[in-house]
């Protein structure tokens, strides 16, 4: 942890009302800091954690207002506001992805006039050249494989443009900036309906509900044959932890990713082991699937952290499915659920 961080230190986390910034807000918590400013744009009953100990706010960070108020007196800000999800999402409203270079463009400008000490922003593996994954059995992607710059139409490229405003900002003003892709990050607490649910959660759904229907079938997006890695969340908001805090990594992209590369069928069969059940499969090749292979190479975490994301697969979907099914079981009962 930084030595300069104390306990009564402000932390921001815009988008705290999602998925990772939720969970980011608890981590920070949990290490005992007092004053955690958590904003999203969503009413709170949308959040998917609301912690009453942090300084909840509903601000839109879009706006350069918000940001401001957003900056204001911290010591580090953690920008994982953005309009995204699944591939279902991202393929089909691009112009809302690319809308979201607004959020950092203000955020960062805020961050540094604030006196920010430390800025993370969080970009994505949609960053890399697409051309180098057009094959399942794809090679690792290295930092480097981002240029020549082909990204992934929409929100690949405002990620892309966002990591040079975070490279720029430090070369030219010495803002301390810290930048991790991800890669598929998935577990509880995350969306898992309504279309902007990634894999992992959109099978373990499908499964479930394959379970209360008595269908016996799954529909699976492509031709299963897709390739990925997913990183458990707890591996994600740790690595976000160590990243921020490192100074041989200011201003230098790195992924933040698991290197265990499955198929979308070897994914089902994780999730039908768990359930106890095997499903008919049909394959929908007219829905989105992304690219045809896509796994994080981390030899440069293992080198300069000597960490690297190291939940199973299996262990990781167990926990994921038991929160899934029981969010499921309580909408069935007519309980408020976030999905």
């Amino acid at each position: 942890m930084n030595p300069q961080m104390k306990s009564d230190s402000l932390i921001a986390v815009a988008g705290a009302g999602g998925f990772i910034g939720g969970h980011l807000v608890k981590h920070f918590l949990e290490k005992g800091f007092e004053r955690i400013r958590a904003v999203d744009k969503r009413p709170f009953g949308q959040w998917y954690q609301l912690h009453p100990a942090a300084e909840n706010l509903c601000l839109d960070c879009s706006s350069e207002q918000a940001c401001i108020k957003v900056s204001e007196g911290a010591s580090e800000v953690y920008n994982l506001a953005a309009d995204m999800g699944g591939m279902g999402f991202i393929e089909r409203f691009r112009v809302e992805c690319l809308r979201s270079i607004l959020i950092n463009t203000h955020m960062i400008e805020s961050a540094y006039r604030a006196g920010v000490q430390r800025y993370f922003y969080a970009s994505s593996a949609c960053v890399y050249n697409t051309q180098l994954q057009q094959d399942p059995n794809v090679r690792a992607l290295k930092e480097s494989d981002a240029y020549p710059a082909m990204a992934e139409r929409g929100y690949g490229w405002e990620k892309l443009i966002s990591e040079m405003f975070c490279q720029e900002y430090h070369a030219e003003r010495g803002l301390q900036t810290f930048i991790a892709r991800f890669h598929n990050v998935y577990g509880p607490f995350g969306t898992w309906d309504g279309g902007r649910e990634k894999a992992p959660a959109a099978i373990c759904r499908k499964v479930v509900e394959a379970l209360e229907t008595n269908s016996g079938g799954i529909e699976i997006w492509g031709d299963g044959r897709q390739s990925r890695s997913f990183m458990y969340i707890d591996d994600c908001v740790e690595g976000i932890d160590r990243i921020t805090h490192c100074d041989a990594l200011v201003a230098t992209p790195v992924n933040l990713g698991s290197s265990e590369l499955v198929t979308i069928n070897e994914l089902v069969d994780k999730v039908e082991k768990i359930a106890g059940v095997k499903l008919r499969r049909t394959y929908n090749l007219n829905a989105p699937r992304g690219v045809a292979g896509r796994n994080s190479d981390n030899t440069l975490i293992q080198q300069v952290l000597h960490w690297e994301p190291g939940t199973s697969l299996d262990a990781g979907l167990r926990a994921t499915y038991d929160w899934i099914l029981e969010q499921h079981e309580k909408r069935k009962k007519g309980l408020q659920v976030v999905a």
